[in-house]
């Protein structure tokens, strides 16, 4: 895990979506956040000690051949949520997720404010090499990490968090989605999901609300927990 510090980090951004607004600061305490999402095998781990239902893309009950150090997909809110509890962590706020990802100077994506096809794993890059797309390894690209030295914070999966949808304070744009009813994910994936034009860019302040049953080949999660806490179990 990689340790974040506490402190003020601007979040939003007042150029794009209106759910996105308006930028505000927040102040957080330290925090700890895994350096990678969670994997394929290291969910596999979790799996054959609870007997929890296996993803959707398992079979007889371990991931697709090749895919051990590809993020876990097909999970819901409540598979992620539980992993982390069972690792001794929890799942990231979005705000705690946005300042790992993005730093304290306002940056657009975790490497800095122009887009790079070659620091993400998004849909342009896919489009560029000329197939469907897919997950990657996590950490392969290594140039595309944080500030803090995070990394897949742009593109490969969305990650779930423990943040329901909500409107950020000022924010004047009334939406029926706003509220308990979904819970808010960061980061874009490898696919093209246009409506929050992801596929271009899938910047730091980006954000996309789903009910919590919710699961794909899109979807996927890392976990968190407080600086004071110590033991864990999923590295």
């Amino acid at each position: 895990m990689t340790l974040i510090p506490g402190g003020a980090f601007s979040r939003g951004t007042d150029g794009r979506l209106p759910d996105e607004g308006p930028q505000h600061t927040v102040t957080l305490d330290p925090f700890f956040i895994d350096t990678y999402e969670v994997t394929n095998l290291q969910y596999k781990r979790f799996n054959d000690t609870t007997n929890r239902r296996s993803p959707d893309h398992f079979r007889n009950r371990t991931f697709p051949p090749g895919k051990a150090d590809h993020p876990v997909t097909f999970v819901t809110w409540s598979d992620a949520n539980a992993y982390c509890e069972w690792a001794g962590k929890r799942l990231p706020t979005d705000q705690e997720w946005e300042k790992a990802a993005r730093g304290t100077d306002r940056r657009m994506f975790p490497w800095g404010d122009e887009f790079d096809i070659n620091k993400a794993n998004t849909p342009v890059r896919w489009q560029k090499i000329g197939k469907f797309g897919d997950t990657t390894p996590v950490g392969a690209f290594l140039k595309g990490a944080s500030p803090y030295g995070v990394h897949d914070m742009s593109g490969n999966v969305w990650e779930w968090t423990a943040s329901w949808y909500q409107a950020y304070p000022g924010n004047k744009t009334d939406s029926e989605n706003y509220g308990t009813r979904y819970k808010t994910l960061k980061g874009g994936s490898w696919f093209d999901c246009s409506f929050y034009r992801c596929g271009i860019s899938a910047p730091v302040f980006n954000r996309a609300f789903f009910a919590p049953q919710t699961k794909n080949n899109s979807f996927g999660f890392r976990c968190a927990k407080d600086a004071k806490a110590t033991q864990v179990k999923g590295g």
